[in-house]
Parts: C-alpha cells; sequence; structure tokens
C-alpha cells in the first residue's frame, strides 16, 4: 500500500470490523497489478540508497520519486517531511511506494480490462525510465536480490519498517529478507457477495502453489544458486506463521467475513499510527486496542484506520481486504505481470470457468495444499499434486483461464481479446521449464557461473 489509511472513525464492536470488509462487495470485476521491482545502479551492480552515493555525487531513490512526481504530476506521500511515495489522486487512484529495500512498487488502480492494466504498465515503466536513465539507475525484474548480502541493502526512511524490522527476527529467521530481499508481483481482484468471496478465495488459495511455480523467477542468494527456483516463495516459509501461509481454516465450514475478521484478531499487531507517529505495538492483541487497553498506549481506542493498516499486515498466499490479493508470485518481466492478471481475471470472473477450477481444486486435502507449497519454492512445475504434478495443474488453469477471457470478451483496438495476455505463461508450460530453470541454466552455461548477466537480462 503506498498510503496508510486516515479513516479515525472508533471501532465499536466486531460488526464494524465485518461490516469495513463486506463493504468492499461489487458487482464490477475490476483488475488492479501490482509489481515491485528492485532499482540498482547499472555500472557497479549495487543497491541504490534513499538519498543517492554519496561518493558520486548520483541520486537514488528521493530522486526517482522526486523525478516522477514531477513528470506525472502525482501528489508526494511524505513522512517526516521526506517522499517516501506517490499518489494519482487526481487521476485513476495509482500509487507509487516504497518497499523496506528500496523495492519501487506501482500499486496499479482498480481498472475495467487487462488492456486498461498494461497501458497503466507501459506508461509507469516509460515514465520510471526516463526518469532513472540519467541517474544511472535500472530496475531488477526477479523476485529476488541474486547478488549483495541483506546487510548491503539500504532502508527506507518509514516508521512501519523500523517497527518490522525489529520484530521480525522474533517469529522467524527469514523475515528480514523478506523485507529487504524480494519483490512480487500482484493481481486484486473484486467480489460480489461473502459466499462469492469465499469462493474464490478457495479456489485462489488451492492454485497459488501452482501459480508460485509458473512465475517463479528467483533462484539466486548472494551470487549463487540458492537451491530454490523461487528463493521469494521460501523466504516466506519461515518469516512469520502466525500472519502467513495457506490458510486451512478457509476451507472449513462456516467460512466467510466473520471467521476471516478473527484470524485477523488473532494475529499480533505490529504498530498503531497516531498523527505521523508509528508507535511500537509489536506482539500486542489488536482486540485490546479496542478495549483502550494497550501497555504502549493506554486509554487508546481503535479506529477504522486501525483495522485496515493491520489488514494490511497480514501476509497469507491470498489475503482479504476489500478485495482479494493473489499473493503467491515472483515479479517478472512486463508481459508477466500483466500474464498474472489474465490468469486470475479467466479463472475467477467468468461462471463456468470459476466453476471448472472449483471442480479442479476439490479433491485437493488440506494436506495436499501444504506439501505443494512446501515443495514448489524447489521443485516448481515438478511438484507433485494429487498423482499429477503443477505443470498439469497449471496447463489445466490455462485453458480454464483462457476460456474465462474469450467469454469476457474484452477487445482491444486491433479486436484482440484478453486471452493473448496468457502467451507467456502458455510457452513456459509447453517447455515445462520456469523462468528460473532457464536462469539455470544459463548461469552453469553461457554466464560461467557469474550472476552479474541477469542485471542486464532480467531488467526493465
Amino acid at each position: 500500500m503506498a498510503r496508510d489509511t486516515t479513516d479515525t472513525m472508533p471501532i465499536a464492536s466486531r460488526d464494524d470490523l465485518v461490516a469495513w470488509i463486506a463493504e468492499g462487495c461489487k458487482l464490477g470485476q475490476s483488475v488492479g497489478i501490482e509489481n515491485e521491482k528492485l532499482p540498482f545502479y547499472r555500472d557497479t551492480l549495487s543497491p541504490v540508497p534513499y538519498e543517492g552515493d554519496p561518493a558520486t555525487g548520483r541520486g537514488g531513490i528521493r530522486a526517482l520519486l522526486d523525478g516522477m512526481a514531477e513528470r506525472q504530476g502525482w501528489e508526494r506521500i511524505l513522512e517526516d517531511g521526506l517522499p517516501i511515495g506517490l499518489a494519482d489522486d487526481a487521476g485513476t487512484g495509482g500509487a507509487v511506494s516504497l518497499e523496506p529495500g528500496g523495492q519501487f512498487e506501482l500499486s496499479g488502480a482498480p481498472l475495467k480490462t487487462l488492456h486498461a492494466s498494461k497501458a497503466e504498465l507501459d506508461g509507469h515503466l516509460d515514465a520510471l525510465k526516463a526518469v532513472a536513465e540519467p541517474l544511472g539507475i535500472g530496475f531488477l525484474a526477479l523476485g529476488a536480490g541474486p547478488k549483495w548480502p541483506r546487510g548491503a541493502t539500504p532502508a527506507m526512511p518509514k516508521g512501519r519498517y523500523r517497527i518490522m524490522a525489529g520484530y521480525m527476527p522474533k517469529v522467524g529467521t527469514r523475515g528480514l529478507d523478506m523485507m529487504f530481499r524480494t519483490c512480487t508481483a500482484q493481481a486484486n481482484l473484486d467480489f460480489a457477495s461473502e459466499a462469492d468471496m469465499v469462493r474464490k478465495l478457495r479456489v485462489s488459495l488451492a492454485l497459488q502453489p501452482a501459480a508460485t511455480a509458473l512465475f517463479a523467477n528467483s533462484p539466486f542468494r548472494e551470487g549463487r544458486p540458492s537451491g530454490f527456483l523461487s528463493e521469494r516463495s521460501h523466504i516466506w516459509l519461515d518469516t512469520d506463521r502466525a500472519r502467513s501461509g495457506m490458510m486451512p481454516f478457509a476451507f472449513e465450514p462456516g467460512m466467510g467475513f466473520e471467521r476471516y475478521v478473527d484470524y485477523a484478531l488473532d494475529v499480533p499487531m505490529y504498530f498503531v499510527k497516531r498523527g505521523d507517529r508509528y508507535h511500537d505495538v509489536t506482539g500486542a492483541s489488536f482486540r485490546d486496542l479496542m478495549e483502550g487497553r494497550l501497555d504502549a498506549l493506554p486509554g487508546e481506542r481503535a479506529t477504522l484506520s486501525d483495522w485496515a493498516n493491520h489488514l494490511s499486515t497480514i501476509f497469507p498466499e491470498v489475503r482479504l481486504k476489500r478485495y482479494l490479493e493473489m499473493r503467491g508470485e515472483d515479479v517478472g518481466s512486463a508481459p508477466m505481470i500483466v500474464a498474472l492478471g489474465a490468469l486470475f481475471v479467466g479463472l475467477l470472473y467468468d461462471p463456468a470457468a470459476l466453476q471448472a477450477a472449483s471442480d479442479l481444486v476439490a479433491p485437493w486435502t488440506a494436506e495436499m495444499r501444504q506439501a505443494m507449497r512446501d515443495a514448489v519454492p524447489a521443485q516448481g512445475f515438478r511438484t507433485p499434486a494429487g498423482g499429477r504434478t503443477l505443470r498439469d495443474v497449471a496447463r489445466d488453469m490455462l485453458e480454464i483461464a483462457r476460456g474465462g477471457l474469450e467469454r469476457r470478451a474484452f477487445r482491444d483496438a486491433a479486436g484482440r481479446d484478453e486471452a493473448q495476455y496468457l502467451a507467456p505463461l502458455d510457452e513456459l508450460v509447453e517447455r515445462g521449464q520456469t523462468r528460473a530453470d532457464m536462469l539455470l541454466e544459463r548461469f552453469h552455461g553461457a554466464w560461467n557461473g557469474s550472476v552479474d548477466p541477469v542485471f542486464a537480462e532480467c531488467a526493465y
């Protein structure tokens, strides 16, 4: 999220929390596509600090934000007087934000078609290139940083990240890697009702391991193969199990808005924001904030902004807010980012496709879903899936999604429907290789054991 929510309406009861999510129900079928990318200096292949490189005087992340603001006319989002994001308040509602290690994120606006999402992404990348090139900055299209150690990664001046960085080592071994080293792409989709949400959540959760395989694109760590096709996905397995994972309760009877609220209430808090200040309440209960019983903020009670911000600090493979967020994928090239949106729009928005996808995952147990999730970072398409492999599942997903997109029949100026955007995924399934498999082949072959060529071959 580019900007923390600032709704100061007080929360009277648990029902208010449920109602806030339920207000997301809508009959429209928009798609919002997000992507993170890792900036680097092209001549040194080194990370980009917020204020730039003092040795050379080159600008850094702050200069990128200022340049983008001036070029696009977007409003700067400030914290302690420093720009930490941009918002297109006068336009479609898109935003730019910074992740902890300087990962530059476009939070795409909710748009009607994938054609519009592609145009939005192309415009963003064109503008970013125009601003970044004079600074000597490029951007990696990989799910995890391939070269420098975590300690060399600069930290961004955002209060919530300082709090998270202090808490992460208490709840897992890879939380700081998640914060400072990983990049994801994400597709955000609507639901029409509570029942529609549950159905879409279950289908997309069950299929996240297959999507992780389709988008696996992070096989390196500190200059060498990490042993995983998606180092990013592997990192999430030991980040913070209280707030991540496959949410098996979502498949149990009685799942709905209330059940998700109860789950979210059980996830420990990171912070409470009052004015411009983030208060560290790590490990505290949102229930205690509702009752005014937080030790760090005695008497302070929860507002709707606190609830919205808390939901943004929960990280399951599919996240529920006022829409559903697909979160299991490594970032990749621009066509792969659009393909992510196409995959889930095709699967979830057409009734026949949603039924076919539901039938596809219906035989899977919670144990099978978890086994796929655990295995996919290392095995990719080869991951066992109920007597088949995730490559087989991915092929079925693409066939179902293609039908859904064709029936949507949203066409571009050339008369082509949205199914065209599945082409990069079709190619991967046909080859039986993930992008990570292909990168590893290059590493052991033409690249002669160096990751440096990836900064040219996998950069925006």
